[in-house]
C-alpha cells in the first residue's frame, strides 16, 4: 500500500532543527552585531595622542586666560589707587566748600539786613549754582572787589571740585568693567584647569604609563633640537670670532666678543634668580616668592637683574629687541605660540628655565618642549 507521508523538501526544517545555510546566517548575523557592539565605545573614546593634544591646549589655553587675568588684575591695582586718590581729594574740596558755604550764610544775612560787609568775613556764594547768585545785582552792587575776587575764587573751586567727582565716577565705573573682567577671566582658567584634570582622571593606569612614554620621547626629540641649537650657535659664534680676528689682527687677546658686556652681566644675575627657583610650583597668577607662572617668573628674573619687566607675556614681547633664534644669548626671552601665553628664560644651548604648566614646577627644558612651530620669538631685554 502505497505511504501517505509526504517527501521532505530539501532545505527545510525538522522541528527545532534549522538547515545549515539558515545557521551559517545566524551565526554570523550575531558575530557582526557582536563586533558592532565592541567596537562602538572604541571608536567614542578618543586616542591618547588626541587626549595629549586635547589636555595640551586646554593648558595654552588656561594660560593665556592666565594673562587676561594678570592684566586684569594690575589695572584694578592702578584704578583702585586712582580712585581714592580722586575721591579723597573730591572730600577735601567738598568740606572746604561747605565751610565757606556755612561763612557766607553769616556774610549774605548782613548783607540783606544791614545793606554792609560783615568786617573780615570772607566772601562765598550761598546758592546752589553761582550764578544763581550772581544774577543777584543788588547784592552783588554792594559787594567790595576783594569780596567779588573772593567769590571769583569760590566759583573756580567749586568747578573744580565737580569735574573731580566726574573723574571719580567715570574711574569707579571702569573699575567696575574691569573686575568683571577679572572675574570672568578667573573663572575661564578655572573651567579650563578643570576640564583638563577630568580628561586625565578618565585614563586607567595602563593609558597614563602609554601617555608618559609619549611624552618622554617628545622630550628627547626636544632635547635632540636643542643639541642641534647648540651646534649651529658655537658654530656661528666661532665664525664671529676668526672674521673679528681678520679684521682686528692687532687687538688684544683679551678684547672680549661679547657684543655687551654690561647685557650679560644682567643677564647672569637674572638667571641666578631663575635657576634659584627651581622646583617651585606653578600657579597661576602668581609672582613669587614660592610660586610662580610663567611671565611672572621672568618678571621676577630680571627684576633682580635691576630690570623693570611689565607683567604680562604680550606686554614683556615689546619690552625688547627682537633677535634670531640663532642668535640667542643666555637671559634672552622665549616666546611661545601665536597667541604669545608663554615665555621662558634662554641659558643657552636651546634649553631654557620656565615655569611649565599647572600641577609642574618651575625647571630647566628644552625651548622645543612643544615642537619647533610653538617658538614665536626671542626678545632681548631692553
Amino acid at each position: 500500500m502505497a505511504s501517505h507521508r509526504k517527501s521532505r523538501p530539501v532545505g527545510t526544517r525538522a522541528a527545532g532543527i534549522r538547515t545549515p545555510a539558515l545557521a551559517t546566517a545566524a551565526l554570523t548575523s550575531v558575530a557582526l552585531l557582536s563586533q558592532s557592539a565592541n567596537a562602538a565605545p572604541a571608536d567614542d573614546k578618543p586616542s591618547l595622542e588626541e587626549v595629549e593634544k586635547k589636555v595640551d591646549d586646554l593648558y595654552r589655553r588656561a594660560e593665556s586666560a592666565t594673562d587676561t587675568y594678570n592684566a586684569a588684575k594690575e589695572r584694578t591695582t592702578k584704578q583702585r589707587k586712582q580712585v581714592d586718590t580722586l575721591l579723597e581729594d573730591v572730600a577735601r574740596r567738598t568740606q572746604t566748600l561747605n565751610e565757606a558755604r556755612e561763612e557766607l550764610g553769616s556774610f549774605a544775612a548782613a548783607q540783606y539786613r544791614t545793606g554792609a560787609a560783615a568786617p573780615g568775613t570772607a566772601t562765598f556764594l550761598l546758592a546752589d549754582t553761582p550764578q544763581d547768585y550772581f544774577d543777584q545785582t543788588q547784592l552783588m552792587g554792594r559787594l567790595t572787589s576783594r569780596q567779588k575776587g573772593a567769590v571769583d575764587d569760590y566759583v573756580s573751586e567749586q568747578s573744580a571740585t565737580m569735574k573731580k567727582r566726574q573723574e571719580a565716577s567715570q574711574s569707579l565705573q571702569e573699575l567696575t568693567e574691569t573686575q568683571r573682567d577679572l572675574r570672568t577671566a578667573k573663572a575661564t582658567v578655572q573651567k579650563k584647569l578643570a576640564d583638563a584634570r577630568e580628561l586625565l582622571s578618565e585614563l586607567t593606569a595602563q593609558e597614563k604609563a602609554r601617555l608618559a612614554a609619549i611624552e618622554q620621547r617628545r622630550q628627547q626629540e626636544a632635547d635632540r633640537k636643542a643639541a642641534q641649537l647648540a651646534q649651529q650657535q658655537a658654530a656661528a659664534e666661532k665664525a664671529a670670532q676668526g672674521a673679528s680676528q681678520e679684521a682686528a689682527p692687532q687687538e688684544s687677546e683679551s678684547t672680549p666678543t661679547a657684543p655687551d658686556s654690561s647685557y650679560a652681566t644682567r643677564a647672569a644675575k637674572a638667571l641666578a634668580f631663575a635657576r634659584a627657583q627651581v622646583g617651585k610650583p606653578y600657579v597661576w597668577g602668581a609672582t613669587g616668592p614660592d610660586s610662580y607662572d610663567c611671565s611672572g617668573l621672568t618678571q621676577a628674573a630680571w627684576k633682580a637683574a635691576g630690570i623693570d619687566l611689565p607683567r604680562v607675556t604680550y606686554d614683556q614681547v615689546n619690552a625688547g629687541t627682537t633677535v634670531p633664534l640663532t642668535d640667542a644669548q643666555p637671559g634672552d626671552l622665549v616666546f611661545f605660540y601665536d597667541d604669545i601665553s608663554h615665555v621662558g628664560l634662554y641659558i643657552g644651548n636651546g634649553m631654557m628655565i620656565h615655569a611649565p604648566k599647572p600641577g609642574a614646577y618651575v625647571r630647566e627644558e628644552s625651548i622645543y618642549y612643544d615642537g619647533e612651530s610653538g617658538i614665536h620669538s626671542v626678545v632681548r631685554p631692553a
